[in-house]
């Protein structure tokens, strides 16, 4: 597989992190009905998921997400906002329920997941320099290994 062009994420990674929102808003939507014990099945999860999904998507158009996908600030945080602040607005265009204390729940999952998993790849992204540095390090025999300097 050859590399993205630069300033570019791979597909893979564009495929990967979308099907990641589309996860946080499904679950969002999944633990909604589970809450309220609707027992509907899949055609009343699209319909609690879509006004979230179609946020999720004007933010991935406005920061142009498919370019780097995993960034928290500014990706992470405008697909988050828009996929809560649209989601609200399309429910209540569309008739559906938006109980204070819903938008605050929507309002914090959203923020937790879909923050949460690219925070976890910041985080992986940082750390796994370092301990690609610590390897080379060590097979060159300068850096301990367990505690124990190799001999010479």
């Amino acid at each position: 597989m050859s590399p993205a062009p630069a300033g570019r994420a791979r597909p893979a990674a564009v495929a990967l992190a979308a099907l990641a929102d589309a996860a946080c808003v499904l679950a969002l939507a999944s633990g909604g009905l589970a809450t309220h014990a609707a027992d509907e099945g899949a055609a009343r999860l699209l319909v609690v998921a879509w006004p979230f999904a179609a946020g999720a998507a004007v933010g991935w158009l406005v920061t142009r997400a498919w370019r780097h996908p995993a960034r928290p600030w500014p990706t992470g945080v405008v697909v988050w906002g828009c996929a809560w602040a649209l989601g609200v607005l399309l429910r209540v265009l569309t008739g559906q329920g938006v109980a204070p204390a819903f938008q605050v729940v929507s309002f914090g999952f959203l923020a937790v997941t879909m923050l949460g998993w690219r925070g976890v790849v910041a985080l992986v992204g940082v750390l796994r320099p370092a301990e690609r540095r610590r390897r080379a390090a060590e097979l060159a025999g300068r850096a301990p290994r367990d505690g124990v300097r190799p001999s010479r």
